[in-house]
């Protein structure tokens, strides 16, 4: 073989070997940060998520649940990247049994518990003190046990001195989600949810709610942590940066979490 000839195959080769390479990367799915997300920020999260997505490149898969259940899945070896739960004690669990990348968690925002009913409930004038009445057969909590939005609708019972007289009236849902929606359904009378669950669209067009007071509970400060052995820890901290960035926070504040420092 003459060496213009040699020159020309290797030439087509080398063209052949870029082509194939590039094929192969454009054949790599996108990298997909794996979620784990406490209920209350089910109807905060998917926009936010597609954003990150346009921003990064990076998908994410998301499970959402009690952040309680998410914590025991984590430690026993569920495969996720980055917990964000709806306090500061579920993470640090994790951080605590080995599965935390930091000493601490990360607080990423302040949840709101809210009481909230049906237009159709009968129940205009809506307070914790109508809880009380006869009228009121029945009241959503999520599980304080699993749930820190249950956690704080019972500080706030026990505050107000209204659980002796609503405990009987107790419906207890897995998580916030859940009891957003039995009072939603009207499988509950009234119900305590997050501020989240209650702005949504189809929570203001069918009900109202008031506030609970923040002297009645303690700070929902949400907390979030990386996974020790991630398969993908950077995008985790990608993920972190970004809920930290103002624009993100903005949206946040309007979606009913607020600043952690607020």
């Amino acid at each position: 073989m003459s060496e213009k000839w040699r020159r020309v195959l290797l030439s087509i080769l080398f063209c052949a070997t870029l082509l194939s390479l590039q094929g192969l990367a454009q054949a790599q799915p996108p990298r997909t940060l794996r979620l784990a997300a406490a209920a209350d920020l089910e109807p905060v999260l998917p926009p936010l998520l597609e954003q990150f997505q346009k921003q990064t490149g990076i998908e994410v898969e998301t499970s959402y649940k009690s952040s309680a259940v998410l914590a025991t899945q984590i430690l026993n070896g569920a495969p996720f990247d980055l917990f964000l739960a709806a306090d500061m004690a579920f993470p640090q669990r994790v951080i605590d049994g080995g599965r935390g990348l930091t000493a601490h968690p990360t607080p990423y925002a302040r949840g709101t518990l809210v009481l909230w009913t049906r237009n159709d409930s009968g129940l205009a004038k809506l307070s914790l003190a109508t809880l009380r009445s006869s009228a009121v057969r029945t009241i959503a909590i999520a599980n304080p046990l699993h749930a820190p939005y249950g956690r704080a609708a019972q500080e706030t019972l026990v505050h107000t001195g209204l659980l002796a007289a609503v405990k009987g009236k107790l419906v207890v849902a897995e998580n916030i989600a859940q009891a957003a929606q039995y009072a939603a359904s009207g499988n509950a009378q009234a119900g305590f949810v997050s501020l989240t669950s209650a702005l949504t669209p189809r929570l203001r067009a069918a009900g109202h709610f008031v506030r609970v007071p923040q002297q009645d509970y303690a700070p929902l400060i949400q907390g979030a942590v990386a996974i020790q052995g991630a398969a993908h820890a950077r995008a985790a901290q990608q993920f972190l940066h970004f809920l930290a960035e103002p624009s993100t926070r903005a949206q946040l504040a309007r979606a009913g979490l607020d600043p952690p420092q607020a």
